[in-house]
């Protein structure tokens, strides 16, 4: 398995299984080239015997000094359950800590339960919100009306590197 710097050209390929992967959701329109073109040095592909596998989208913002945003990341069906997105997360932290940034953000729908559940074991906080849902804080509106979305924030710290190094010691 390897995990590398995702580039322009990947996007074809990326773009092509995105609504397999998600089981025929419509997905692909989420991730336009623009995220390729311009934030390739800070998202990832995985590949195993040059099959794609594993991405994630991610970058530090233009507006708000020390934080990253992952905007996207997905697993191939059947590599799921085997910590690649553990994998491809602790990577993009661990650069995001050697890059001077201490906090990380992302958001999902208040429907997608999977995702919520995932990143608050993977040690993310919900933003507290204007609303709630089944039990849910939420944004209302967040991503225009009717689309409200879940926030979460994680804040990293040198211990955090030390300790996701341990463990992927432990795994190899």
């Amino acid at each position: 398995m390897e995990i590398r710097q995702l580039r322009d050209s990947d996007y074809k390929q990326v773009r092509a299984i995105m609504n397999d992967w998600w089981g025929g959701r419509q997905m692909a329109d989420m991730l336009p080239k623009l995220f390729f073109t311009h934030f390739s040095s800070t998202s990832l592909i995985v590949e195993q015997n040059n099959k794609l596998i594993g991405f994630l989208i991610g970058f530090y913002s233009q507006t708000k000094a020390n934080e990253a945003y992952i905007h996207f990341v997905g697993v191939a069906p059947h590599y799921r359950k085997q910590q690649l997105g553990k994998k491809m997360y602790t990577h993009f932290f661990n650069q995001a800590i050697e890059d001077g940034i201490n906090t990380v953000t992302c958001i999902t729908s208040p429907v997608n339960r999977t995702s919520i559940e995932y990143h608050k074991k993977m040690g993310f906080e919900l933003v507290n919100g204007d609303k709630e849902i089944d039990g849910v804080t939420v944004h209302k509106d967040y991503d225009g009306v009717g689309k409200d979305r879940v926030l979460f924030l994680k804040r990293l710290d040198k211990k955090e590197e030390y300790r996701n190094k341990q463990q992927k010691d432990k795994e190899e």
